[in-house]
């Protein structure tokens, strides 16, 4: 309907020759008794036309030619608002058409043709996935199902460095669990990993080549089995979140094929790379930064912008029309270099858009929560699934912006009942299945069912509900803001409870019955596709 509304005002808005338009907006009013659509055109022309807004308004209603069928009223408001009221049959057509379309419905294909490139979660596999990595990895997937519920191609990429020191000292932390459990004397590195995963990664070893790798020359081989066990144990995290990535890069392949030497080569000839001190340094001022930053430090070790300009580069070079990278706050200070590298480059940066998360922080009773582990000074993501679910886990990343700070209440998130978010949804979607049940059991319909009977305020006021759904699926996309899905939800089951309260099925004259049991299964559909695309379970019946 959006699109319909924009295009008659821009056909209205022909009469006035003006050489630029400003955007037409169609907004939900703030109060119901405006309407159900409304546009601020008229204020917004009122300067290049240098006349009073409510007389703009009029000429452009007076210029409108709509379909009666789809707009019952037209009227202004305020200082020059426009505002539609959406006609009945309108109404029952589109209920007819969530009914049709089923899980397609909320579809589009405002995203189609485009082949996006997600790349999140990206830790490297030096030990399981930590809470730390919990909002990074369900927001990565959520922002992917958006867009791809908005028609684009999307791969979702895991970048990962397994030849750096981290994983060095991995392997050397489990040679030396490894000496140990064989009673064999060993000197544990300086920083290196505790956790109890180590010493289990040992006794793998130990149980598969018994001393034979007492001898060994390097730290190579316990590296290896480390990195084997830690992705496999990763994957089956990600699984357990219902999260697949479709590729998985790795750092080194840069260094090993050139594009890191070649990257600053690029970047000396163009004057943006210099030698200072013994290191590399990018000329950062060029962008309006304070201060150079350094790319290569006097050790040699590469700092984080130079491979990661490298891997973007890459990215590009690969066809992608659109590269998210989904970060933690930490990053902020970083990736705007990164951008600034690939743009020098000749690459388009506007090809790159960074989602930047704020940290979560475990909470009961408004205090700090520790869980117990077993696996370090940390809580992995398995132990919070294993504390209140993976369906809750996903729910509670998503549901704040992503730009602010997440409290994660544990005492809420085991609630089991509606106060629970995520089971208020779950229990709208399970209790329109009772009500379908009941209903089938009780009637034989037979005929069509006849919608134009869905009169009462609170059944016109669900359909209308329900019609939000495509745009706000377009909206949450555009915005990478998954947070708006769970919002609307809550709007969507609260307006179906105020239809089962309003308007009774059971024990109504079949046909007015009919009509309200199609009216309760699209509900249910509409639920169903959203938490679909939260990635949450909608269970038939708790």
């Amino acid at each position: 309907m959006k699109e319909y509304l924009a295009q008659i005002i821009s056909e209205s808005l022909e009469q006035f020759e003006l050489e630029e338009t400003p955007e037409i907006r169609i907004e939900e009013p703030n109060q119901p008794d405006h309407g159900d659509a409304s546009s601020n055109i008229a204020m917004m022309m009122a300067k290049p036309l240098r006349n009073n807004p409510r007389a703009i308004a009029q000429q452009l209603v007076d210029g409108l030619k709509y379909d009666e069928k789809k707009i019952s009223a037209v009227e202004i408001a305020g200082p020059g608002f426009i505002n539609f009221r959406f006609a009945e049959k309108y109404l029952f057509d589109e209920l007819s058409e969530i009914l049709e379309k089923g899980e397609a419905f909320g579809k589009s294909e405002t995203n189609k043709g485009n082949r996006v490139l997600v790349e999140f979660v990206s830790a490297n596999p030096t030990g399981p996935l930590t809470v730390g990595h919990g909002r990074n990895a369900v927001l990565g997937d959520t922002v992917s199902r958006l867009l791809e519920w908005t028609g684009a191609e999307v791969e979702r990429e895991y970048y990962f460095n397994d030849a750096g020191r981290q994983m060095r000292v991995l392997g050397e932390s489990v040679r030396a669990r490894y000496l140990e459990l064989l009673g064999k004397e060993a000197e544990f590195p300086e920083g290196g990993y505790e956790g109890e995963y180590v010493r289990e990664i040992a006794q793998s070893l130990v149980n598969e080549k018994g001393e034979g790798l007492i001898e060994a020359k390097d730290e190579k081989p316990f590296k290896e089995k480390a990195e084997q066990e830690i992705f496999a144990d990763i994957s089956g995290t990600l699984e357990r979140m219902k999260i697949k990535m479709d590729s998985y890069f790795n750092e080194h392949s840069l260094y090993e094929e050139g594009k890191i030497e070649k990257t600053i080569e690029k970047l000396r000839e163009l004057g943006l790379a210099y030698d200072k001190d013994g290191a590399v340094w990018f000329k950062t001022t060029e962008f309006g930064k304070e201060k150079d930053t350094v790319l290569v430090k006097s050790t040699g070790e590469p700092t984080y912008r130079l491979p990661d300009i490298a891997y973007h580069a890459n990215k590009l070079d690969r066809g992608f029309d659109l590269c998210i990278d989904v970060f933690g706050a930490d990053h902020i200070a970083t990736y705007p270099d990164v951008l600034s590298g690939i743009k020098s480059l000749g690459y388009d940066s506007d090809k790159v858009d960074v989602v930047v998360y704020q940290f979560v922080t475990l909470v009961k009773d408004g205090k700090p929560f520790k869980m117990s582990t077993r696996k370090a000074n940390f809580v992995t993501l398995d132990d919070l699934m294993d504390e209140v679910g993976a369906d809750v886990t996903r729910f509670f990343f998503l549901m704040r912006s992503p730009n602010t700070h997440l409290e994660f209440d544990i005492a809420q998130a085991k609630e089991a009942g509606e106060k629970n978010p995520v089971f208020y949804l779950q229990y709208a979607h399970a209790r329109i299945s009772s009500i379908l049940r009941k209903v089938e059991e009780e009637y034989d319909f037979s005929d069509a069912a006849e919608l134009r009977l869905l009169s009462h305020s609170s059944e016109i006021k669900l359909i209308k509900t329900m019609l939000k759904f495509p745009d706000t699926i377009a909206n949450a996309a555009r915005l990478r803001e998954p947070h708006h899905v769970i919002t609307y939800l809550n709007e969507l089951a609260s307006a179906f409870t105020s239809f089962y309260h309003d308007c009774r099925i059971l024990g109504e004259d079949e046909n007015l019955a009919q009509a309200r049991m199609e009216l309760a299964k699209a509900t249910q559909q509409v639920l169903r596709n959203g938490m679909g695309i939260l990635g949450i379970s909608a269970p038939e019946q708790m």
